[in-house]
């Protein structure tokens, strides 16, 4: 068994595929119509990798992330990515928190309030 995407549904699609591309470093890997009012995307770093899920149902106005949910991500530095998301005027949830010598992370929140963990193994 492998383990193949996390579904979000998610208020305004362009914001969030902008908010995965530019600010998480994902690319679209596919994008399509699935029915009226529907449009899914899906994101990965690289072609095969666990991709996210991106749908968009024009219809629905509010969507429901759970507060106790995050996604995390590694990165080379934790410093050079606060620094980064300074830069875009992305704001800081959490952190960083450093449970032990060995890491350091922290949050932010994506366009639909969902929590995203940066990583720094060290």
């Amino acid at each position: 068994m492998s383990y193949l995407w996390t579904t979000i549904k998610v208020k305004d699609l362009e914001k969030s595929i902008d908010f995965y591309e530019n600010i998480v470093g994902l690319e679209v890997q596919r994008r399509f119509e699935a029915g009226p009012d529907r449009e899914i995307a899906f994101l990965a770093a690289v072609k095969g990798d666990t991709e996210i899920e991106l749908i968009n149902d024009q219809d629905k106005e509010e969507v429901n992330i759970g507060s106790d949910i995050s996604l995390g991500f590694a990165v080379d530095s934790v410093e050079e990515k606060l620094k980064f998301l300074q830069e875009k005027a992305i704001e800081i949830h959490s952190g960083p928190i450093s449970p032990n010598p060995q890491i350091e992370f922290f949050y932010v929140l994506d366009p639909n309030g969902l929590k995203i963990q940066f990583v720094e193994n060290k």
